[in-house]
């Protein structure tokens, strides 16, 4: 990837980290409050949970969307249908990379495919023939860690659907969310690679 970046380790990064969360903490919120300090709150009002996070993400260097994610998923709480055009967005950034994609679509898009199956299912199956890869390779992983309440059917035929592909971030997609399945259902998947090799 091409985005720029200070070289800044992760220790290094911690008391930027800090800082920010105390810079953020004096934002006012839609019903005029404020916050102390983010870290320590284990919860936060949705509206400043987006506006930290997408600000975060909005500069441009590599270390500053590390920061963005890591507020992301703090607030766990956050995690809803709500924020997905959020998440959508931030997924599509150009000079995309594996290494804050994965996270993204594995626990951020992939908890709100967990709580909200039903309403995720047509989205994701939008997804999984966009033009954006990166959007394609969150489809495929969105139930990375669902074990037995993987929509089976779902993830089959995303991986049929894109099997052909030479690009090299969906194959190992489709081969990491078989393999993390396969502990699950082992039967159900080698009855798939079976089939699907003939």
């Amino acid at each position: 990837s091409d985005m720029p970046m200070y070289g800044i380790q992760r220790p290094g990064r911690v008391p930027i980290e800090k800082s920010m969360w105390e810079f953020f903490a004096n934002e006012t919120t839609a019903d005029g409050t404020r916050t102390a300090c983010l870290k320590r709150q284990k919860e936060l009002p949705i509206d400043l949970y987006q506006t930290v996070v997408e600000t975060l993400w909005n500069l441009p260097r590599r270390e500053e969307k590390y920061l963005a994610l890591d507020l992301a998923l703090h607030y766990e709480d956050c995690i809803t249908m709500q924020c997905l055009p959020m998440y959508e967005q931030m997924l599509r950034e150009d000079y995309q990379w594996w290494d804050l994609v994965d996270p993204i679509a594995v626990n951020l898009v992939g908890k709100v495919t967990y709580q909200c199956p039903t309403e995720m299912k047509p989205i994701l199956k939008r997804w999984i023939r966009d033009d954006n890869m990166w959007i394609r390779r969150t489809a495929i992983l969105a139930q990375l860690k669902f074990k037995d309440r993987m929509d089976e059917e779902l993830l089959f035929q995303f991986c049929r659907n894109r099997m052909h592909e030479k690009e090299f971030f969906i194959r190992k997609a489709i081969g990491w969310v078989l393999r993390e399945y396969s502990k699950t259902a082992p039967d159900a998947v080698r009855t798939f690679l079976s089939t699907e090799k003939a």
